[in-house]
């Protein structure tokens, strides 16, 4: 499982909370429902006895067990509206609450009735205690809770009438296929809550990657390239950063392989990102125009562009680390070109560079070797925001980058669009 823990702790670091990981309980409804079941069939057993009360051969011994029955629910009903009130103990003596008002219907009531196959003093009232048991504990519990009852019955019955077989039956298949679909539920409530802690933890370590791979990854390459061309202990400076650069690669990747060692590039100082605006709509011309420079043309709209801040901040850095593959990929001697699109529904920006383009499959490969420039400081940032980053190239004929942000987006742990490569 991915690490969780680490990712919360940096992200406490910073001075950020951690995602949170919204989880349910299918259980809930299955205990409300178990608890109006004990209700309603408490009313229905008191409603059965006034009916019967002179046919039973002793009716005060009856009239004790029901009056015991509605005192034991007036105290206990609260114990089935949630898994930590429904204990154990509480469950046994639920059923055995009601084993007991089964095998006392043989002492109370008549031989005739009992043996026309009238109804236990508990009635079905009876199922309510095996539920329980299906609930909380699973099919094997329900199973031996039926198995209980099963045999109260056939004690009071004293015969294996159809009718007695009929309603054995009927308890057991309710109860273990309740339970057995409490069983599937919880394992996928567990499932869900696993994933989506894999994915806060994900998000939140590429969040970690873009911010590292804008900094951190940059310096120290640029000491492995000016370390490496002026020799002597430099060189030792360098081939070290270069080091502690392939292994900070293999982790904010997942540390699944070390990448190669990248080669030496010409030097020069990546584009800093903008510093994020304060809060609300922020003109996006503002934060690409300190791009603007000898190598680097930029067009805009005559009227604002504005997204939220956050947005606008984004996309920002997504076109800074665009420019630095145009320096790095297509050398000093490119120009680049920036171009702003207000549309109706989404704010487009297009960098555009005279470079020698990116072979067919590179950007797949970049991203297996840890390089993530393309997959999270551009990628990674443009999906957080609900939009896309498209590439358009043609070897020798430079490269086109298409960044795409919906209208009123701002960063989420989630995504709401797909990124197209």
């Amino acid at each position: 499982m991915t690490d969780l823990s680490g990712g919360m702790a940096a992200g406490r670091r910073h001075g950020k909370r951690p995602p949170k990981v919204l989880r349910m309980s299918v259980e809930l409804p299955l205990w409300r429902a178990l608890t109006g079941y004990r209700i309603l069939t408490l009313g229905y057993v008191l409603c059965l006895f006034a009916l019967s009360y002179k046919q039973y051969a002793h009716p005060w011994g009856a009239f004790a067990y029901i009056a015991a029955l509605t005192v034991w629910m007036a105290f206990t009903w609260r114990r089935t509206t949630s898994a930590e009130r429904c204990t154990r103990h509480f469950l046994i003596a639920d059923l055995a609450f009601a084993v007991g008002g089964i095998l006392l219907t043989a002492v109370v009531d008549t031989p005739a009735r009992i043996a026309d196959g009238g109804p236990t003093l508990p009635s079905i009232w009876t199922a309510g205690a095996v539920l329980g048991f299906a609930i909380k504990r699973g099919w094997r519990w329900a199973a031996v809770g039926s198995a209980a009852v099963a045999a109260a019955n056939l004690i009071e019955r004293q015969e294996l009438a159809r009718d007695t077989i009929h309603n054995v039956v009927l308890v057991w298949v309710a109860s273990v296929a309740i339970g057995y679909v409490v069983e599937v539920a919880r394992a996928s409530e567990r499932t869900l809550a696993r994933a989506l802690q894999i994915e806060a933890a994900t998000r939140e370590r590429e969040r970690l990657a873009r911010d590292i791979h804008d900094s951190v990854l940059q310096v120290l390459a640029m000491v492995q390239r000016r370390g490496t061309a002026i020799g002597g202990e430099a060189a030792e400076l360098g081939r070290m950063a270069g080091e502690q650069e392939v292994a900070l690669r293999t982790l904010v990747a997942g540390g699944l392989m070390p990448p190669p060692r990248r080669e030496a590039a010409p030097e020069a100082a990546p584009h800093a990102a903008p510093p994020a605006p304060a809060g609300g709509p922020c003109d996006v011309r503002a934060l690409l125009a300190p791009y603007a420079g000898a190598g680097v043309t930029f067009s805009e709209p005559g009227a604002p562009v504005e997204l939220p801040a956050a947005a606008a901040a984004e996309l920002a850095a997504a076109v800074g680390a665009a420019l630095d593959n145009v320096r790095v990929h297509a050398g000093d001697g490119a120009h680049a070109w920036i171009l702003v699109e207000d549309e109706p529904q989404a704010v487009i920006v297009t960098v555009r560079d005279d470079g020698p383009g990116i072979p067919e499959g590179r950007l797949a490969d970049a991203e297996r070797e840890g390089r993530l420039g393309v997959a999270l400081s551009i990628r990674g940032r443009l999906r957080d925001l609900g939009g896309s980053a498209e590439w358009v190239s043609v070897p020798g004929q430079g490269t086109e980058v298409e960044l795409t942000v919906p209208k009123g987006a701002a960063p989420k742990g989630r995504g709401r669009g797909k990124a197209k490569a």
